[in-house]
């Protein structure tokens, strides 16, 4: 069976500004509103993070705007979202953030088969130096493919 993916939003700067060394995906709870509003691609992964509060793992600082036409039934727009995982998940991640001072992120959001789904990054943080390297090395690419076409052009290829 083919999954069918539909990406909400992707977290461009938890690339930026942190080592994603694993990712894992779960399942989130949301309101009838809350996934209207994502469908319509309203919503922001810029400020979140996860945290394990009693074994379970919520997904914080998440934005989804209330959707229009939702009247009383509306949603909260940075409320608290628990994610759904298995408890061998759960606690692999609740270790790895207590022992190793690792961060959990979220990296994409997605719909797969109708459900919505959240990629989980395991990441370690970036120090300035790191961000300025990453940044030198994606300028040095992009000098090398621009290259590339100019040297295309000037041979009628």
């Amino acid at each position: 069976m083919t999954d069918k993916i539909k990406l909400i939003a992707n977290n461009r700067r938890a690339y930026h500004d942190y080592f994603i060394e694993d990712t894992l995906e779960g399942g989130i709870v949301l309101k009838g509103t809350e996934v209207k509003s994502l469908r319509k691609g309203e919503m922001s992964l810029q400020e979140s993070y996860f945290s394990v509060i009693d074994n379970e793992v919520f997904l914080l600082g998440m934005h989804i705007r209330p959707y229009e036409q939702g009247n009383r039934f509306n949603h909260e727009p940075l409320r608290p979202r628990k994610i759904l995982l298995h408890r061998r998940e759960i606690n692999r991640l609740k270790s790895l953030v207590a022992e190793k001072r690792m961060t959990l992120v979220p990296t994409k959001l997605y719909f797969r088969n109708g459900k919505v789904k959240v990629e989980i990054g395991v990441a370690r943080g970036k120090k300035m130096v790191d961000k300025r390297e990453d940044l030198k090395k994606k300028d040095a690419e992009r000098r090398m493919a621009d290259a590339v076409t100019q040297d295309a052009r000037r041979s009628g290829i």
